[in-house]
């Protein structure tokens, strides 16, 4: 998340990812004030206009926060509130108002007093690299964008060649002309690129990269051992010991690391670990929390607010919070346990 102090109590945002939404949400609370840029409906009052028409114009207006939630879980928020100042003479204040945060949309939050948690939650920088995952074959290949713990996996890219090539003109270089150009529209400034997949293809690709200016200003690194490409190539990856060496200081090695020792003290019978949220609960009553992953089921199945409040609590008595998605199988695996899962600093006897 990119962010601007403006005064003691003002803060610009930027979320740049599902986990900046996430801490966002965990911020804002009902008495703050969102300013920024939206979209609301102007009914027209023009001679022979229908009264139920109206114009959709862009206005930047400040709303007092009175609701808010995850809108799809994990894609944007929902604020909900009071118009207080606006730059359109069209718009009332003290009428209602939803306005949408959304990932790449600047906004100004206003709080009248920020908790030590508020703060660390949209000042902590994040330092974990954006990977670009391409798994690569004569046949196919798949591009995926892996920040955080959540991964976005492009449509597949298909060369067009056939099992019997000896009857086409298929030429492997356009081939991979078209990933490099698809590539070129997504990679940014201290992104990697990881290459994989079956047989040769990904060396002879990742030299054909060497040439263009992609090979010249990124880090391509190639990985052995995952024999699938496209998409299912790209999943296989992120639940392969590669990934957790390779990526090792990703946040996703991290919480897969996490959920890896979770299932071992679970085997071993230890009490220093906890699954579901009053199981959890209960640990963090006494300050036990180490590290806590929570998926979208904790939120789709709780009151969100008590979950936000929750997992703040946490963090305020020292415990590391994550969130992971479907979007991985870290995800799926925490989901499969409930939701909510920690690692404890000491033994708590369950009740």
């Amino acid at each position: 998340m990119r962010t601007k102090i403006i005064d003691e109590n003002s803060i610009s945002c930027v979320p740049e990812d599902s986990d900046d939404l996430i801490a966002l949400r965990r911020v804002i609370k009902k008495g703050d004030k969102i300013v920024g840029e939206t979209v609301r409906v102007i009914k027209q009052e023009k001679d022979f206009a229908r009264p139920d028409k109206g114009e959709r114009i862009k206005i930047r207006l400040s709303i007092e926060v009175e609701k808010i939630s995850l809108d799809n879980v994990l894609d944007r928020i929902r604020v909900g509130g009071i118009i207080k100042e606006s730059n359109n003479e069209s718009v009332p204040h003290g009428s209602h108002h939803s306005f949408i945060i959304k990932i790449d949309e600047p906004f100004n939050l206003f709080k009248k007093k920020w908790t030590s948690v508020e703060k660390k939650l949209v000042r902590t920088k994040d330092n974990n690299l954006t990977f670009i995952l391409i798994a690569i074959d004569t046949s196919d290949c798949g591009v995926g964008k892996l920040k955080g713990t959540h991964l976005h996996i492009m449509p597949n890219i298909y060369s067009g060649s056939s099992g019997k090539r000896y009857k086409t003109n298929f030429k492997i270089e356009n081939f991979f002309e078209e990933v490099s150009k698809a590539l070129l529209a997504i990679v940014k400034t201290d992104y990697q690129l990881i290459v994989f997949g079956p047989g040769e293809t990904k060396k002879k690709f990742v030299n054909f990269l060497s040439k263009t200016q992609i090979g010249q200003n990124y880090e391509i690194k190639i990985i052995e051992g995952v024999d699938s490409s496209g998409e299912d190539g790209i999943h296989i990856f992120t639940k392969s010991s590669s990934m957790k060496e390779i990526i090792s200081n990703s946040k996703l090695a991290k919480v897969s690391d996490i959920i890896d020792q979770v299932m071992f003290l679970a085997n071993k019978k230890s009490h220093k670990f906890t699954m579901g949220l009053e199981e959890t609960k209960r640990a963090n009553e006494y300050g036990a929390i180490d590290s806590l992953i929570f998926s979208e089921k904790a939120i789709q199945s709780n009151d969100e607010q008590e979950i936000m409040n929750f997992l703040n609590d946490v963090e305020s008595k020292g415990g590391s919070v994550y969130s992971v998605d479907a979007t991985t199988d870290a995800g799926l695996r925490v989901t499969g346990l409930g939701g909510i899962i920690s690692i404890l600093r000491f033994a708590v006897e369950s009740s």
